[in-house]
């Protein structure tokens, strides 16, 4: 086990740990200095536009391309040497699914690729490919993942039914002789598209000296995706170079490797010419991945005062057409048994789960990951509990939630809580929020005429981050973490290069690694330089996601430069003419005892490059750049949680849901950097007021999307988001090397539970209730009527 270092053994500045540093990057960035995919040009450069299906489900008995422009336009027969998409699970029973990256003799969603059209221009390249014609046979249609399940139409001929895998877990730990009571409902979430402010974009070259293929990608993994880049290409990966410049938000959609990038990389191959593709929004909402559509047959057993005695749920996940490299189809799933639990504790716990096959496009991890899903699940189940036993939905959670003096504590599905005291966070967030006035003002809103009332609404959760190698090899996908690393060296000037495998694209990573690097080795952290994104220089990493970057990433740094300082600091006695252990580092100097003399890590670097005749034997030949890895002991990961409360009116007359008040209270443990902290707060929440109220992309019937530009597909905007109060607390964690935990993705996962709580709470003395998400005008007049005709 790592226990956290101490706070008095970092340099005691303004610009380290904890230190409330304004992002070094953001001045590039909001000058319009960065530079992402769209911004590179290249000579000779061609676009390419995409023949995408029209249906959901077809053969496809022909192609013809436009007379005289055969040579522009090419289909999965022309890729010579390209093999399929394989994501597989080692889960016991999963079925693989193969994905062309052109569709071959058979499309399964709506905007699934069945050409490429190349031109100097992407206009050009659009009107080529709007003269292909493709001959279909239309398929029977599977957009509905219950119906998918029992019917007799087969996504994929080889299997025996339209389920990726199936899971279970069933748990007892006591016997309550307390009778129990029982609530049940059949909740959802629905499907949603992500909407980065950047979309996906490719640009591909061969570089002739090397031998070499070079990506540039707007990716969060960009050693993963050129490993399934070799894969797919039958490339060594010494042949294949990926770069991820700035990139416009991830969230989980720039986690996949995606049938473009094979195709570009094929073509730039093939042509020996520049590629590019640059994804417009039509093409992200209407035919690449989307997320979170889960549905809950759930029961949860409480006894009269709160207790939570057991859960039992069937929760299905749709899973799309094919399962996504590399997180595969039934990431989301296999969670949702080993983390719908929460924080809580129980007697007994069962879970069966399905990744059901649907013609839509596959799904992939979106901020939150499968644990939106669970915490809309069983946080709306404990307040259903609430309102039928008459109790107030904290006093239920006061039950069951793991006390402090229990940590550190194994759950019921195995997971090992480091640190916390989520007591403490609830009664701070209820307390921030003001719950009893607004149970005051709410009693007068309901006591006046007119159609508008308030409810109060909260979630607590927490979140597992930096997963280890036991985690997800556990999970059984292809893509296992083992030692994040960090390759750090001084320049002969004294300016710090830190090289990760990690990728920021909204992290603020730039400048919280320089902090941590500023923590140990007291150097400016305008003097240090994080090199990231590019596969010929960066470490090797399982890269971004998972909320792993602060501790995986900070710990790889941390350890780098503890490394680099013993290093320097024999060189510096060396040159001081003392003992090593006498020096003390400080400000970026080491100092002698009497403080009379010191050196600083600059004039070491400048000493050791540009004068190494001062330097004698004995000293370690590597020098000042050091590659270590990281990770943390246990891997288990950390625990971050939090609690969200919310006050929100609801017109009961047009369903309209408005956001009146809304306190969060988050442990992070020891916070790198708090501002860059309620940044990422503030944006998973805006994220999850989305998730909440607006964002939907329902199918038809026929698996035609429906919400295929941002007129239709909803985004919540600055005029959505409510007054807010943050709240921190630091419980160190014990597994990393300064206790801090991963929060990344934690302003996202409660805000849909807790909203939609405050909804329900609202309308509870009508009758109504929700079930589903988003909380739209539609979904609550409906509840209205339903609970109207009830009465009747």
């Amino acid at each position: 086990m790592n226990a956290p270092t101490s706070p008095h053994l970092l340099q005691p500045t303004g610009q380290g740990i904890g230190q409330r540093v304004q992002r070094k990057e953001d001045q590039r960035l909001l000058l319009g200095r960065g530079q992402y995919v769209g911004d590179i040009r290249m000579p000779d450069m061609l676009d390419v536009a995409f023949v995408r299906a029209p249906l959901a489900h077809a053969r496809i008995h022909g192609i013809a391309k436009p007379a005289g422009c055969e040579a522009m336009v090419y289909t999965m027969a022309d890729l010579a040497g390209v093999q399929p998409i394989l994501a597989a699970s080692a889960l016991p029973g999963f079925k693989r699914s193969v994905q062309w990256p052109l569709a071959q003799d058979k499309v399964r969603h709506v905007g699934e690729l069945v050409a490429a059209c190349v031109a100097p221009t992407r206009a050009r390249a659009e009107d080529i490919a709007a003269g292909v014609e493709v001959d279909y046979a239309e398929l029977p249609v599977l957009a509905d993942m219950h119906a998918a399940m029992a019917a007799s139409t087969r996504l994929h001929e080889d299997w025996a039914d339209n389920v990726f895998a199936e899971t279970h877990v069933d748990r007892k730990l006591a016997q309550s002789d307390v009778p129990g009571h029982t609530v049940r409902r059949q909740l959802r979430t629905s499907r949603q598209c992500m909407a980065p402010l950047e979309g996906r974009a490719v640009l591909c070259w061969w570089d002739h000296r090397l031998d070499q293929l070079v990506m540039y990608s707007a990716a969060q993994l960009p050693h993963i995706n050129r490993t399934g880049l070799a894969e797919c290409l039958g490339l060594d990966q010494g042949r294949v170079r990926v770069i991820s410049p700035d990139v416009g938000g991830g969230f989980g959609y720039k986690g996949i490797l995606l049938p473009e990038e094979i195709c570009c990389a094929w073509l730039a191959r093939h042509l020996r010419r520049p590629v590019r593709w640059l994804e417009d929004r039509r093409e992200q909402l209407s035919a690449n991945a989307n997320c979170r559509e889960h549905a809950y047959d759930i029961a949860v057993t409480v006894e009269a005062d709160g207790r939570l005695v057991g859960i039992e749920c069937d929760a299905v996940v749709d899973s799309g057409a094919y399962s996504s490299y590399p997180f595969t189809a039934c990431l989301e799933a296999a969670q949702v048994g080993s983390i719908l639990p929460g924080p809580y504790q129980m007697d007994w716990f069962r879970c069966r789960t399905r990744s059901a096959a649907t013609n839509k496009p596959p799904i992939l991890p979106y901020r939150g990951v499968a644990r939106t899903g669970v915490c809309f699940a069983l946080e709306l189940m404990l307040d259903a509990a609430a309102r039928e036993l008459g109790l107030e939905p904290h006093e239920v959670r006061r039950k069951s939630l793991v006390p402090a003096s229990a940590m550190p504590f194994t759950n019921i599905t195995n997971k090992l809580f480091d640190s916390g005291d989520y007591l403490q966070a609830m009664d701070q967030a209820i307390a921030a929020l003001g719950w009893d006035a607004w149970r005051a003002r709410q009693r007068e809103a309901h006591a006046a005429p007119g159609g508008r009332r308030i409810g109060l609404g909260l979630a607590v959760f927490c979140e597992q981050g930096a997963h280890g190698t036991s985690v997800y090899h556990g999970w059984g996908i292809p893509m296992v973490p083992g030692y994040e690393q960090c390759a750090a060296r001084f320049t002969p000037d004294g300016v710090l290069e830190l090289r990760l495998g990690a990728h920021s694209h909204g992290q603020g990573m730039e400048t919280s690694m320089a902090q941590v690097a500023h923590s140990v080795l007291g150097i400016a952290i305008a003097q240090v330089r994080l090199v990231h994104g590019d596969t010929a220089q960066s470490p090797y990493s399982t890269g971004t996601w998972g909320s792993r970057c602060a501790v995986m990433s900070g710990g790889a740094v941390g350890t780098a430069a503890r490394a680099l300082a013993e290093r320097m600091r024999a060189m510096a006695a060396v040159l001081l003419e003392v003992p090593a252990e006498t020096l003390r580092l400080q400000g970026g100097s080491f100092h002698t005892a009497d403080g009379a003399n010191a050196l600083t890590l600059a004039d070491i670097a400048r000493t050791w490059y540009r004068a190494p005749q001062k330097i004698p034997p004995g000293i370690d030949p590597g020098g000042l750049e050091i590659v270590v890895g990281y990770k943390t002991q246990p891997d288990t990961g950390t625990f971050s949680y939090a609690c969200h409360a919310c006050a929100v009116e609801v017109d009961t007359a047009t369903g309209q849901v408005r956001l009146l008040d809304y306190a969060i209270c988050e442990d992070g443990g020891v916070l790198l950097n708090p501002l860059i902290v309620e940044g990422q707060l503030i944006g998973g929440l805006a994220q999850g007021i989305g998730t909440a109220l607006y964002e939907e992309m329902p199918f038809d019937a026929e698996g035609q999307p429906l919400a295929s530009t941002l007129a239709d597909y909803l985004l919540p905007g600055a005029g959505e988001m409510p007054p807010l109060k943050v709240l921190h607390m630091e419980t160190p964690s014990p597994h990393s090397l300064f206790g801090q935990k991963g929060i990344g993705e934690g302003g996202a996962i409660a805000p849909p539970a807790a909203i939609v709580n405050a909804v329900n709470d609202a309308l509870f003395a009508l009758g109504a209730e929700l079930t589903a998400c988003p909380a739209s005008p539609e979904r609550v007049l409906a509840a209205l009527a339903a609970a109207q005709e009830a009465r009747a």
